[in-house]
């Protein structure tokens, strides 16, 4: 056994050697002279970025389970990338960082990536312009980007020129922002700048055993004494949680092909529409275990206070069931998703009665928020599903600025200018009725099932309208608890126990009546009856019947949008 050390390589041994001739084909080689010289250091130069890394530092983001910039692109696309911007010195000046122009699926999009192998993948102010140069080409030609963030951050030993590139990115890619969209991928560590400039991004993706942030574990170790793992500081879970991510996945094979199936529903810029695929579902099939859905729901004892999980009707309706929702365990009492219909990108937004009644809480309307103005700024038509007791009241809420989550939601709907259609399932009380895509709020039509219970309260409304039959009832509590006491001691029951049972019979009569007045309430007020008689709502749509009939809608609405990009006045957002 040979005691000698094998050095690692990436070359295949068995493979043939590589030779690059710079002569014509089928000219006879001469004498070589300057120019082959200068064609051979060129060609190198080329080469510089992928062969000048030592197999050492591939063997380390390997090792990390990472893959290197030139793998991640070899994910997204077989076809060979055009590599702009290669501004690479002798102290590899701007190797760190990788930018070009990938084929996805037949559409050009714009790709930046760190090359974690070369200075960590950090950023010195030569990548900073070339990331802004290639930002800027994305918004004039209108295409999507992509970025791979795998960076320590700035490069320290280029001083403030590290922290300029950072500059001079964040500023292009706001300027790009409502322009093209964007999707990040989060790989290894990054902080500082690595966090915020992805953030700047419409989407973000994070795999597990990944972490960004303001800061590093080391960092809150020193300055507040905490010690604390860079998965509980800056981890998919806490990002998710907050919304700071979008998506989280398993992997960065993961991320990459979500990252592309992203791409596939949204537009190349804010002035064309998201790619339109054919589908061999028909838009007239019946949407059957919609209707099992809910009639298993409300014949439920509970009857329609039973809450279902509204992401199945979401799924019926779309082309084959499929659907993309954007952060799927962040506020789950609304959905936020895209799909097609009858071939069409649309956004889905939708209250979930299976985690807390549905009720819009702060997290849930910033949620919707983003989204609708997403939709709005990218000309992707809108359908809102309803079914909301309202805004989750209390002191937390208020506390964290429910007013103001809420008038984002509002504002971000108002300000819609994509076909948007209203489906009301079931419950549509008060404030969160009227601002969730209403008539008055700009919706092209509103539609309902019958199940809808479309009011200005829940049942608690029934205090204000039988308020003086309410106030009878009640009053006459006493009068029967002294009639029923004196009943029973002339029957020879005890005083105290007459009293008692007395008291019981009384609460039981009256919660008897309280409840027919419910009941009186529901079929009077709680329906869709008045929505429909004062215009409210266009007409109610049998739950078998709901893919065809929103897909026929907005295939009416499309043919008369023209895509756009948003001109009118940009009010302040929230």
């Amino acid at each position: 056994m040979s005691k000698n050390k094998i050095k690692p390589s990436l070359q295949n041994p068995l493979a043939a050697t590589e030779e690059v001739e710079f002569n014509i084909p089928g000219e006879i080689a001469g004498k070589t002279g300057a120019y082959e010289e200068v064609m051979k250091e060129g060609y190198e130069l080329t080469q510089r970025p992928i062969k000048s890394v030592a197999v050492g530092q591939i063997e380390k983001q390997h090792f990390k389970k990472r893959m290197t910039v030139w793998e991640r692109i070899k994910v997204l696309t077989a076809n060979d990338p055009n590599i702009l911007f290669q501004n690479w010195g002798k102290n590899l000046d701007g190797a760190s960082l990788v930018t070009g122009i990938l084929n996805i699926g037949g559409r050009d999009v714009a790709l930046y990536g760190h090359d974690f192998t070369v200075r960590a993948g950090s950023i010195d102010a030569t990548n900073g312009q070339k990331l802004a140069k290639l930002m800027y080409m994305a918004g004039e030609k209108g295409i999507p980007l992509i970025g791979m963030n795998d960076s320590a951050g700035a490069f320290v030993p280029a001083g403030v020129g590290g922290l300029d590139g950072y500059a001079e990115a964040f500023t292009a890619l706001r300027k790009i922002s409502g322009v093209v969209p964007t999707v990040m991928c989060m790989f290894g560590f990054n902080a500082g700048g690595g966090s915020y400039l992805p953030r700047q991004g419409s989407f973000v993706i994070q795999p597990e055993e990944t972490f960004f942030g303001l800061t590093g574990p080391g960092v809150v170790k020193s300055v507040l004494g905490e010690d604390i793992t860079p998965e509980d500081l800056g981890g998919p879970k806490v990002h998710a949680a907050t919304g700071v991510t979008d998506l989280t996945v398993a992997d960065e094979t993961a991320a990459l092909r979500t990252a592309t199936r992203l791409i596939s529903y949204i537009p190349d810029n804010n002035h064309s529409m998201a790619p339109f695929q054919e589908t061999s579902d028909p838009l007239d099939r019946k949407t059957w275990e919609i209707n099992t859905l809910l009639k298993k729901a409300f014949n439920s004892p509970t009857g329609f206070n039973t809450p279902f999980d509204v992401s199945i009707i979401i799924q019926q309706i779309c082309d084959h069931g499929d659907y993309f929702e954007m952060q799927p365990t962040r506020a789950r009492e609304a959905i936020t998703a895209f799909g097609r219909l009858g071939g069409n990108v649309v956004g889905f937004v939708a209250n979930n009665s299976a985690v807390s009644s549905g009720q819009i809480d702060c997290d849930s309307a910033v949620k919707i928020a983003r989204f609708v103005r997403f939709c709005n700024i990218y000309n992707i038509p809108l359908i809102f599903m309803e079914d909301t007791t309202g805004f989750l009241p209390g002191r937390e809420q208020e506390a964290r600025g429910i007013v103001q989550a809420g008038r984002s939601m509002l504002d971000s709907i108002v300000d819609v200018r994509t076909p948007r259609i209203l489906l009301i399932l079931r419950n549509a009380y008060g404030g969160a009725y009227a601002s969730y895509n209403n008539y008055p709020t700009g919706a092209d039509l509103v539609l309902a099932l019958p199940t809808t219970r479309l009011a200005v309260m829940g049942p608690a409304g029934k205090e204000f309208v039988y308020k003086s039959e309410l106030r009878k009832v009640r009053g006459a509590v006493k009068q029967r608890i002294a009639a029923n006491i004196l009943e029973r001691t002339k029957a020879g029951m005890d005083g105290v126990d007459a009293k008692k049972d007395a008291e019981k019979e009384a609460a039981e009569w009256l919660k008897v009546e309280e409840a027919a007045l419910n009941l009186r309430y529901e079929k009077e007020l709680m329906n869709p009856k008045e929505g429909l008689a004062l215009g409210s709502i266009s007409s109610l749509v049998m739950p078998t019947d709901l893919r065809k009939v929103l897909g026929e809608n907005l295939n009416f609405f499309l043919r008369h949008y023209k895509p756009s990009a948003w001109q009118s006045v940009q009010r302040e957002f929230h």
